[in-house]
């Protein structure tokens, strides 16, 4: 069961990333310039993100199923929409359409690993998850990339959309929100009243919002860079070649996929290391992105490259460890709003940091040193809220410890 849902969003991930490789295809056929190009995935993002919250309330409503089928169905039209898109105002659209069937897929997924798997399981399984959609990302990479020079732009985007569609059928036919015997207890409550309640007890939780701000912190470095703006920066920049700057990006999704297990494996018995796990991930990102952008000369050494793929490759395995903070803080009826409060923060990192990228590079005239800069300030405000947040969430992590405790020891007595 669970698979069928990682393989669902593994396909989103396919098609949320195959921009990322056609960046350069992209302002060709659409005669735009950088900012013009970096709407495309802004409003994707932009899409994607503001329908977290709304995508965990559905998901906490309708069950996994229902809304893994939505998705599914929204952004195979989305893709296949793009492929077939005359003009930018057309393919804009098609792409706001994948990032809302996209924005429906990584929560299901979550949700359905808790219902499938036990909670001590929670942390390895989210990282899987993650590292298959990674595997999604390898495909756009090196797959859809030779694609699009053997057999141009209509049949790579549309033939890819068939992928979608034998999701979707899969789905629909086999597809179960859980096992039999643990149907969770139906919504009492329904209404406006709801939804506010449910959003506000999410966020009220510390754990909630520490998670978010992990997530905004460690995954958009890698978001913008995987997205949009590797592949340019790589060749129009650093001047190597579109093979060459593809290996570069295969390596990022190669290291994270190996990252993740060892992630998930560290936080599922070190549950401590957590934030360690996260600020290093962030310090790291942060030391070598200096060292790239203020490298004396025009382009940095190709090993320092390397070293930025590689720690770039961390950024998305650290981000899954907002979750971890969420999870525990939130019971089983809140997960798929916490999980959407959560996830909404590296995708709105992402978002203005492709907008950023954009407007400083037509700004300076195609300076990608000055416009990759921005990574730094998004970075800073994400570490001031994970340091003001991380007292407040283990003093409440420690007192629902305590608590759970207390209620172990007199539950058998009142028995």
């Amino acid at each position: 069961m669970w698979g069928i849902g990682v393989a669902v969003y593994f396909v989103a991930v396919i098609f949320r990333t195959s921009l990322g490789v056609a960046g350069l295809d992209a302002a060709e056929r659409f005669d735009v310039n950088a900012s013009a190009l970096s709407a495309f995935s802004i409003l994707q993002l932009l899409v994607y993100a503001g329908m977290q919250i709304p995508v965990g309330l559905l998901v906490d409503r309708l069950g996994t199923k229902k809304v893994l089928a939505m998705g599914a169905a929204l952004f195979t039209a989305g893709q296949l929409a793009f492929a077939l898109s005359p003009s930018y105002g057309t393919a804009l659209a098609a792409r706001a359409l994948l990032g809302c069937g996209d924005a429906m897929t990584f929560i299901s997924v979550l949700r359905l690993g808790t219902r499938w798997f036990p909670a001590r399981r929670a942390p390895l399984i989210g990282q899987v998850a993650a590292l298959f959609g990674m595997t999604g990302n390898l495909v756009s990479t090196v797959l859809l990339s030779r694609f699009l020079t053997d057999f141009g732009w209509g049949a790579t985007f549309g033939g890819s959309s068939v992928a979608g569609a034998v999701v979707l059928v899969l789905v629909l036919c086999f597809l179960k929100d859980h096992p039999e015997g643990y149907e969770p207890a139906p919504a009492r409550h329904r209404g406006a009243a709801f939804v506010r309640r449910q959003i506000a007890d999410s966020w009220r939780e510390p754990g909630t919002r520490l998670g978010m701000w992990v997530h905004f912190t460690t995954q958009f470095p890698a978001m913008v860079f995987m997205l949009l703006w590797g592949l340019p920066f790589l060749v129009e920049s650093e001047g190597l070649t579109r093979d060459t700057a593809g290996a570069l990006l295969t390596l990022i999704v190669l290291v994270s996929m190996v990252i993740g297990l060892v992630f998930g494996q560290i936080i599922a018995r070190h549950h401590k290391a957590r934030l360690p796990l996260a600020l290093g991930t962030v310090i790291g990102t942060a030391a070598v992105w200096a060292a790239v952008l203020g490298w004396p000369g025009e382009r940095a050494p190709l090993w320092l490259l390397i070293t930025l793929g590689t720690v770039l490759g961390a950024c998305g395995p650290a981000s899954m460890i907002g979750f971890d903070f969420a999870r525990p803080a939130n019971p089983p009826e809140r997960q798929g709003t916490a999980s959407g409060i959560v996830n909404v923060g590296g995708f709105t990192a992402s978002m203005t940091t492709l907008l950023a990228v954009g407007l400083l590079l037509d700004a300076s005239g195609g300076d990608y040193r000055t416009a990759f800069a921005s990574v730094f300030v998004l970075q800073a405000l994400g570490v001031a809220q994970i340091l003001r947040l991380r007292v407040r969430t283990a003093r409440r992590e420690r007192e629902r410890l305590v608590a759970s405790r207390v209620e172990a020891v007199h539950v058998p007595a009142k028995a």
